[in-house]
């Protein structure tokens, strides 16, 4: 080892380290997006199997939430297996083309499957059509009126999807590619801002998850039940703040327009965007959190004062978090990353 300069040791030693250190988080990656979308992919396996045998798919047989989750899982899955390649091909611009090949991946699947057919009796009807009956309506109010409320041909749900799927397909897209760009570039100053937004995206995901399984636990009256209020409040406000955090995230260390307020209102303008899609998808009404006038209508806006007060906590919260990721208050400022980095460089 004479013959070697301690430097050339140390720097064999890091190349080793960091040749390892990728392909474990990528494996690691894979196996857990694998084992989260397992079941969504299986489900529009056995839809498709069931509609290339028969040319359409019988009601019982219909995996309830095809859409969105089985082509949102594929597109994801996607994104994840060729992450390197975006990086290492689209130097530039890895995150907006991975982005976009993403979102066209999600909506050519999605387009796929909408034009699938349910059958229940004698009645036919397309696939979206029938997923936004199992919208509208939760299982104890099918089982009550016996029959699902159809609205054929109806798009309305579409509005209601679309925006959790791009927000769910961008947020996973930017936790990749953040999560690549760290390793390979050895931005580790970046670490803690990756683990708040993917704290965000998983807890929006679990909602998700949990919001298939109970519907939120709504019984079909427009006044909910303050367990439900609560659940659909809270999915309400973390589905704007993670777009937020990801925007926040995407330009930290900028001018506090960009870092901060420009965060805070987008979180807002999105979850706007998903009280627009339940007031199409429930003919602009919404479910009423509770009883008393803090939680009826104000004059002739279908928002009540509770509503209001969901979209502002989306908006304040991001802007709390963004505000602490800018200023450091637990994280890495600018100045304390170019510190770091001109104290390795001087080692």
């Amino acid at each position: 080892m004479n013959f070697l300069k301690k430097e050339d040791v140390m720097n064999l030693i890091k190349n080793v380290f960091m040749d390892r250190k990728y392909p474990a988080f990528y494996i690691a990656s894979l196996l857990v997006i694998f084992a989260a979308s397992a079941y969504p992919v299986y489900m529009g396996c056995v839809t498709l199997s069931a509609y290339l045998r028969q040319g359409f798919v019988m009601a019982e047989d219909y995996p309830k939430y095809v859409i969105p989750y089985a082509p949102l899982s594929i597109a994801v899955i996607t994104i994840a297996v060729l992450m390197p390649v975006f990086y290492k091909r689209f130097r530039r611009f890895p995150l907006m083309i991975a982005s976009v090949a993403g979102a066209a991946i999600f909506f050519l699947c999605e387009y796929g499957f909408e034009q699938m057919r349910v059958v229940e009796g004698y009645r036919q009807l397309p696939l979206e059509s029938w997923q936004y009956s199992l919208c509208v309506a939760t299982p104890e109010v099918l089982k009550s009126i016996g029959e699902p409320i159809y609205a054929e041909n109806n798009p309305a749900f579409k509005i209601h999807f679309y925006l959790i799927a791009l927000v769910i397909l961008l947020a996973v897209t930017h936790i990749l590619h953040g999560f690549t760009r760290m390793i390979k570039e050895e931005e580790y100053h970046r670490k803690k801002l990756l683990i708040v937004q993917l704290a965000a995206t998983v807890l929006f995901i679990l909602l998700c998850i949990l919001a298939c399984l109970t519907a939120f636990y709504r019984s079909g009256t427009i006044v909910v039940s303050p367990l439900s209020a609560f659940l659909m409040g809270l999915f309400f406000i973390v589905f704007g703040i993670v777009p937020g955090i990801s925007l926040c995230c995407l330009f930290w260390g900028k001018r506090r327009l960009f870092s901060v307020l420009a965060p805070s209102a987008l979180s807002v303008a999105a979850t706007l965007a998903m009280y627009a899609g339940e007031l199409v998808l429930t003919d602009g009404v919404l479910f009423r959190f509770g009883h008393g006038s803090f939680f009826t209508p104000i004059g002739g806006l279908p928002f009540a004062a509770v509503d209001l007060l969901v979209i502002f906590l989306s908006g304040a919260v991001t802007y709390i978090l963004s505000s602490a990721i800018n200023a450091g208050s637990g994280f890495p400022g600018p100045s304390a990353v170019h510190q770091e980095s001109g104290e390795r460089k001087e080692g």
